[in-house]
């Protein structure tokens, strides 16, 4: 019966009595706009659920049984994708509909499988619209080699940023970028730039492997979705060290933790090597959360952002991470040195400036001692 389903077969019993297909499901993102409804899960014995403005919303409608889970969702990840699931338990695949993106990772569970579908808009924002604290931005997509990470949970808007970034690149260049995703997300359009787009899983076997023949393709700059263990990270270091011009993500919270995140990718034996190489090859840690608007209106981003100057490629190769947020807060005048922030210092900011919400921006200060000191500070 599933074979015989595509995505646009009304199944699903809505709360009027109204049968909705997946089409009519994803539609709802174009309604609604991608940047304020992120996600819809769909999880066998529960009612499906939109996460608008961060927060879960189910439908008002039918729960999942595992026909109709089937009939909806197989048709959408394709034969290819499912037999990937079948053999592994797991696939991420991706879905376009008129001007949005899909990225669709599908899973077996203890109730039996889920779907997790995120929207992603074709249309890049701008780095003016993105929501940088400062004018760091500018700095990376002028720079021509080191390793620029963005950070943060799950839904925190890395893959948003790093293809804005990107985009401007292809707008005002004439370099060979190449990416490895997966999946891919943004689709970019040739412009000045010349540009390969490459999947894990359809293009490439792994990370790794596809980063090593990536370096025999002539890259200027390179994006590799996520750094997942030891040999992407070296790998990522030593391209970046190396004349490239690298962006990846990790899901870290902050700065100070994804320099730690990446020497525990190493044995105790290679992490002196790896701070050095570090200490040499990083040039920004960009740390992101959207924060819900004090209007209601969506979502805002507040950032934290290193840069990595002689002070801090001192710190991190004498294994003195643990002092680099003292760095972040006295390093922010708009100047190539410096233009730091800690993310306390710009949820006050957004605070101050009626964005957000007082004790809504203390949940997300990832220390609310440090957000009370920023918020009695001057020129937050």
């Amino acid at each position: 019966m599933a074979e015989e389903m595509t995505v646009h077969s009304r199944i699903y019993p809505g709360s009027d009595g109204n049968l909705l297909s997946m089409i009519d499901l994803l539609t709802y993102f174009e309604k609604q706009g991608a940047l304020r409804v992120s996600d819809l899960h769909i999880k066998m014995g529960t009612v499906p659920a939109y996460r608008v403005d961060g927060d879960l919303v189910k439908l008002k409608g039918a729960a999942i049984t595992k026909e109709l889970f089937e009939q909806l969702v197989f048709p959408l990840i394709g034969e290819k994708s499912l037999a990937i699931l079948r053999r592994q338990t797991t696939v991420d695949c991706s879905y376009r509909l008129g001007d949005i993106q899909f990225r669709i990772n599908v899973f077996f569970e203890n109730d039996g499988m889920a779907a997790a579908i995120r929207a992603l808009g074709l249309d890049i924002p701008k780095p003016e619209n993105i929501g940088f604290p400062n004018t760091a931005w500018q700095d990376i997509v002028r720079r021509k080699h080191g390793l620029i990470l963005f950070t943060g949970i799950t839904g925190a808007g890395k893959s948003t940023t790093i293809a804005s970034l990107i985009e401007r690149i292809n707008e005002n260049r004439a370099c060979r970028i190449m990416t490895l995703e997966d999946p891919i997300e943004y689709l970019f359009k040739q412009k000045n730039s010349m540009i390969s787009q490459r999947e894990v899983g359809r293009d490439v076997d792994t990370f790794s492997g596809g980063l090593r023949s990536m370096m025999r393709q002539d890259p200027d700059i390179i994006f590799v979705g996520e750094m997942r263990d030891a040999e992407t990270v070296s790998m990522t270091l030593t391209a970046a060290e190396t004349g490239h011009l690298v962006f990846s993500t990790l899901h870290t919270r902050d700065a100070v933790g994804t320099i730690t995140r990446i020497l525990d990718f190493f044995p105790s034996g290679r992490q002196d090597e790896v701070r050095n190489q570090l200490s040499l090859g990083l040039a920004y840690v960009l740390s992101q959360k959207l924060i819900p608007r004090k209007d209601g209106r969506g979502r805002i981003m507040a950032m934290e952002i290193l840069n990595n100057n002689y002070a801090v490629g001192n710190l991190i190769r004498k294994s003195k991470v643990e002092q680099i947020y003292s760095v972040l807060q006295v390093k922010t005048k708009d100047q190539p040195s410096e233009r730091m922030i800690t993310l306390e210092r710009h949820l006050a900011r957004l605070v101050k400036q009626g964005h957000v919400d007082l004790l809504e921006a203390q949940k997300w200060a990832n220390d609310e001692n440090c957000f009370t000191d920023a918020m009695k500070g001057d020129g937050a």
